[in-house]
């Protein structure tokens, strides 16, 4: 086994050497990436229709393929899901990531390729643990076994044919060679149960005696399962568990409302903390750096790149910009294109770039995640920021937050209503808004400004909900587990109103 962790690790620093060629020459990857998407699909009915053969240029490019969404490129992906083939890419698409991003009622159906795959899902994958290699030369990650949290996955029939959907991390899983199997816990049979609640105490079971080195999976997930192992096993922390355990690679959500409690559960001070940007869509980003949250965008997955200004991403025709052409600390909605037919295809994610050379970032919301009622432009990346800020002053831990706007009558001016379920209660629920509310005002100028004299905002309005409060809810939607996501912040009042009437 030293021996195979010695050659593996060896093997998966060699990967580095190509990370930095793209690192060097970043528009010149991106252009040959360009080049070879548009020359997969000339021959599709979507590339015809859009002139491919004749496309030579990202100019050319954006000129004649409009800007997409989910809706636009909807009936095309039904066709694919019933067995039309060659519409949006070259090659046989039979898979397909149901989107679990949001709680929305309404799924999307995300087209998979080989393709897409291999070159982009398998390759984060791999150099995701090229990179930990990279920054832990002492690493012995192949000594033991990885715990990936993975959703399951449903047989569709149309006719004759036959497609699969679910999420993503299913149809990763259940597409590794065999030989990976080696590494994984717990076997496929539980990893892929559709039953959350029996695949927890499964899970917990099945894994406790394993060496565990390596864990991967939405933070607020993972927290749920490392809980049930203790209880499981007895134990005080995972670090008795698993005392080999030395990384944790996480996504999905931000990991700053979760990393204290981390902490608290693994009792672990020398194991390591990697941030991935592994979406439905493609897998964009990884933490390359030890001692810092900024993510290396990955530039030679199969993914063309193009970023809307987020002040333009309402227009109906908004320009969007290419990497050499964007800025430092500008809100960017990204806009991608890939090797799974997804043709300019706006992702609803926003990002700002903290370094240009090379291309390194911080994922900031989602385009539809924020409220903007009255002018205060509040983002995720400010609640999460201010909610930290709050903790500390407070001595308190969250679990779990939505907010969204109050909507008072003409005599009234509006405010924020925040639900919160926390992990650790805060000494005071009116100091932590107190406090909550002056973060908001210091990270926020537009906040600020409405905030002043109370003249169009009120102080936050912050409830205290119970525990497994959310979890109630995620399975009243039938979304319990996977990569299920709490929408942190919304323009409407939705999610609030779900999750008050089941308090009541």
């Amino acid at each position: 086994m030293p021996l195979l962790n010695s050659i593996a690790s060896w093997w998966m620093r060699k990967r580095m050497h190509q990370i930095e060629l793209f690192m060097k020459y970043p528009e010149d990857v991106q252009a040959e990436c360009l080049r070879k998407l548009i020359t997969s699909a000339k021959d599709t009915e979507w590339g015809k229709l859009h002139n491919y053969k004749n496309t030579n240029s990202v100019e050319q490019f954006q000129k004649n393929v409009p800007l997409q969404d989910y809706d636009s490129l909807k009936n095309n992906i039904d066709r694919i899901r019933k067995g039309e083939q060659n519409i949006l890419w070259s090659s046989e698409i039979k898979w397909f990531a149901k989107s679990s991003g949001t709680t929305n009622d309404k799924s999307k159906y995300i087209p998979v390729s080989e393709e897409s795959l291999e070159n982009c899902h398998y390759n984060g994958g791999r150099d995701m643990i090229a990179i930990h290699c990279s920054l832990n030369p002492e690493t012995q990650l192949f000594t033991g076994k990885n715990l990936a949290l993975a959703g399951s996955l449903v047989t569709d029939s149309f006719g004759k044919h036959q497609s699969q959907n679910g999420d993503l991390s299913a149809i990763v899983i259940n597409n590794l060679p065999i030989w990976a199997e080696f590494f994984r816990s717990p076997d496929l049979s539980i990893a892929l149960m559709d039953k959350w609640d029996e695949k927890i105490e499964k899970l917990a079971k099945a894994t406790l005696q394993e060496n565990m080195v390596s864990l991967a999976g939405v933070p607020s997930w993972m927290l749920l399962i490392m809980k049930r192992v203790l209880d499981e096993s007895g134990k005080k922390s995972i670090a008795e568990v698993w005392p080999n355990l030395e990384v944790f690679f996480h996504g999905g959500v931000s990991f700053s409302p979760y990393k204290e409690q981390f902490k608290s559960v693994f009792n672990k001070p020398d194991l390591h903390y990697l941030e991935l940007y592994n979406a439905t869509e493609g897998f964009f980003g990884i933490q390359d750096q030890e001692n810092s949250d900024e993510l290396l965008l990955m530039l030679d997955y199969g993914i063309f790149y193009e970023f809307i200004p987020f002040y333009d991403f309402e227009k109906e025709s908004p320009k969007t910009l290419t990497l050499s052409e964007v800025r430092l600390d500008v809100n960017y909605a990204l806009v991608i294109s890939t090797s799974a037919g997804l043709w300019r295809y706006k992702l609803g994610d926003t990002i700002k770039f903290t370094s240009l050379h090379p291309f390194r970032f911080r994922i900031t919301g989602r385009t539809k995640h924020y409220i903007n009622v009255f002018g205060e432009e509040m983002i995720v990346d400010n609640a999460d920021r201010a909610l930290i800020i709050a903790c500390e002053k407070s001595c308190a831990q969250i679990k779990e937050y939505t907010a969204a706007p109050i909507y008072f009558d003409s005599n009234q001016i509006g405010a924020h209503e925040w639900l919160i379920e926390f992990e650790e209660q805060p000494d005071s629920l009116e100091y932590f808004t107190e406090m909550l509310d002056n973060a908001l005002k210091s990270i926020n100028s537009d906040y600020e400004s409405k905030r002043y004299q109370n003249l169009i905002l009120k102080q936050p309005m912050v409830k205290s909900v119970p525990r497994g409060t959310f979890y109630k809810w995620f399975e009243s939607k039938n979304k319990l587990g996977g990569q299920h996501k709490v929408p942190r912040l919304s323009n409407e009042r939705k999610y609030v109103e779900e999750i008050n009437s089941l308090l009541k």
